[in-house]
């Protein structure tokens, strides 16, 4: 995710050319005005263009056109927003629950600390690939008894690692190390867990309809192909000015949206799973007192010079 301070104009102009959005955005724009410089030639030197659609009919095609698209990108604001705002919760859910063992656990139990704040920090990342290209199972940290080398048979790592977690509970509550009631309180938790994993998992595996998409492009096609030979006869060659300016709004917010509908991928507008996964890693060490790898810890100083 591009990080910016929305108040400073010039410096958020300054990401302008970072975005791989804007680069093929402005190769379409290109385009589109070179067909309108075309159309206008044409019109001027060549042909009379008079087409029979006059510019108040033409103007409510445009209103129309606006309308589906404000809906087009709220729905996929609404898409990158629930994945925020499940993420988020990840953070919470996470450091309430390492505060709880923190609160449980005696400091000299070693073993426990160390294996909750590294399976806990485990789930975290192991959700970011899940959620992407796959898990990458040199990320995470080993709990004991060679988990890692279980989890990479995995299809569902995430589920794996909150099994896991579950097991040990339940034998710390054999131990009597927790009660009843603390076993309670920790599954609201753990549950939470694998509710934020099936909410992102419904979110990435259900896109926005073809049908829908395909009819605001092709909408979006036909109008910029119409707007020249409306305008020509009226604006002759700002004809082409006008096309670039609506080209570049009409494509950019269909892009943008195009964009913001898949929030867990890889664009430089998606989530920054990177940097959340590696925020919980970091708080659930120090809550539970357990001392963070040496390559971890260098991870997470390029995760907070790329933000920064």
């Amino acid at each position: 995710m591009i990080i910016y301070n929305a108040k400073d104009w010039l410096g958020a102009l300054r990401h302008f050319h970072t975005s791989y959005v804007i680069r093929i955005l402005l190769r379409r724009v290109l385009l589109v005005g070179a067909y309108g410089a075309l159309v206008t030639f044409i019109d001027q030197h060549r042909v009379n263009i008079d087409l029979p659609i006059d510019g108040t009919f033409f103007s409510l095609l445009g209103i129309l056109l606006s309308l589906l698209l404000v809906f087009r990108t709220n729905t996929a604001y609404d898409r990158f927003w629930e994945g925020r705002r499940q993420w988020g919760m990840l953070v919470n859910y996470s450091r309430n629950f390492a505060v709880m063992m923190d609160a449980i656990l005696l400091d000299s139990d070693r073993e426990n600390r160390q294996f909750f704040a590294r399976a806990l920090s485990n789930f975290a990342v192991a959700l970011k690939g899940h959620l992407r290209t796959g898990v990458n199972i040199t990320e995470l940290e080993e709990t004991g008894g060679n988990d890692r080398k279980a989890l990479a048979q995995s299809k569902h790592v995430p589920s794996r690692i909150a099994a896991l977690l579950m097991r040990r509970l339940q034998k710390l509550k054999q131990q009597r190390v927790l009660t009843d009631g603390d076993l309670i309180t920790i599954r609201t938790y753990h549950q939470a867990f694998l509710d934020i994993t099936g909410s992102c998992e419904r979110i990435k595996n259900t896109p926005i309809p073809f049908s829908y998409s395909f009819f605001i492009k092709l909408f979006i096609t036909l109008y910029l192909l119409l707007m020249p030979l409306v305008l020509v006869e009226t604006y002759a060659y700002f004809t082409v000015l006008a096309t670039i300016l609506a080209a570049y709004a009409l494509l950019g917010v269909e892009m943008i949206g195009d964009e913001i509908e898949e929030p867990f991928g890889l664009d430089c507008n998606d989530l920054p799973l990177n940097q959340i996964s590696q925020t919980i890693r970091r708080n659930m060490h120090e809550i539970l007192m357990s001392e963070l790898p040496v390559a971890q810890q260098t991870q997470l100083e390029g995760e907070y010079q790329k933000v920064n």
